[in-house]
């Protein structure tokens, strides 16, 4: 196969009915002069939707090529043995176990809930769990996130509060910041609300229990469908209100912190202000710019990444030079 080096995709656009117009105005992405755009999905291989290189000696392959053609090379000797295991349903093996995505929210999304890897096991089809996390880009004033439930409502009261139509009463909910950092762990009851400008990292997984909707109605008319059984049956009622994680610096680097780390993905935050390296230990490395502009030494485009661009680092380069242009922030994740 071709030598590996930093991959920029083409993103592939989702159009639903709480997007607007931001990722082409504050992202820079291509979706044309009309229509909202709710969803740019950067980095995703998950059935037919499948990242493609934009740019390079690779151009035009897909994310699940590549993982086919050499999975050690690109995503590290660790993480491709873990996509090859045996333990996995023979549909969700040899994928790539991430997906990165933007998100223009100009309306309240629904509330929902993500079942964790047993439960989506369960399904059929068979998927990955959904655990994930968000980074505040942007923020309009009065713009709130939903993430867990108020203190002590537990299945009964919860379920209650939904058939009364008083689900927005038992939610946890805050105004946040921009970049602020949410975890929100599968099980956990969340939603993200008109204003807010963000990205996430998450399992690749595209499975979603609908638990309420704002009272809204599609095009004909009708509500979306919710899911409140399937709801009831993975969420985790003991996990309580969820807040804006407290960035732990990392020993020795004052211009990085770690933001989550858990057993789906690590993720961390660079701010920069001179060039330097960032290495891959390894294992591939998500890199997003959230503010600012960047470099990469060796990214065969030649051309800046800017506030919502991204890039696949392979676990094969061992360390990328970015080189900031004025300062910027970085969100760099990894499995």
């Amino acid at each position: 196969m071709t030598n590996l080096y930093p991959l920029r995709f083409e993103p592939l656009f989702r159009q639903y009915l709480w997007g607007g117009r931001r990722l082409g105005t504050e992202l820079h992405k291509p979706i044309g002069e009309d229509g909202v755009y709710a969803e740019s999905w950067e980095i995703v291989d998950h059935g037919d939707d499948q990242s493609i290189v934009a740019n390079g000696p690779l151009a035009g392959t897909s994310l699940h090529e590549l993982i086919d053609q050499d999975a050690a090379a690109l995503l590290g000797e660790s993480v491709a043995s873990r996509i090859r295991s045996e333990s996995l349903p023979e549909n969700l093996r040899h994928r790539f176990p991430l997906l990165l995505k933007m998100l223009d929210a100009s309306r309240d999304l629904s509330v929902q809930v993500h079942p964790n890897d047993e439960q989506g096991s369960q399904l059929d089809p068979p998927d990955l769990g959904k655990t994930e996390a968000w980074m505040v880009m942007d923020a309009l004033p009065g713009s709130k996130i939903y993430a867990g439930l108020q203190a002590g409502v537990d299945q009964q009261a919860f379920a209650a509060a939904v058939e009364s139509g008083r689900t927005e009463e038992v939610l946890n909910s805050f105004e946040p910041s921009v970049g602020d950092c949410i975890f929100i762990p599968a099980g956990t009851v969340h939603a993200i609300g008109a204003g807010l400008l963000i990205a996430e990292i998450q399992q690749a997984s595209d499975t979603t229990f609908r638990i309420y909707d704002w009272g809204r109605v599609d095009a004909d008319g009708q509500p979306r469908t919710l899911h409140i059984k399937q709801s009831l049956d993975v969420i985790d009622f003991q996990s309580g209100p969820v807040s804006p994680v407290s960035p732990i610096p990392v020993a020795g680097d004052a211009g990085a912190a770690t933001l989550v780390n858990c057993d789906k993905f690590k993720m961390q935050r660079y701010s920069l202000h001179e060039t330097r390296s960032i290495p891959t230990d390894g294992k591939f490395q998500i890199v997003a710019v959230l503010s600012g502009m960047i470099r990469v030494a060796s990214d065969p485009s030649g051309d800046v990444l800017r506030k919502g661009d991204t890039m696949l680092v392979p676990a094969c380069v061992e360390s990328i030079e970015v080189e900031p242009v004025g300062s910027a922030q970085l969100m760099v994740a990894s499995a």
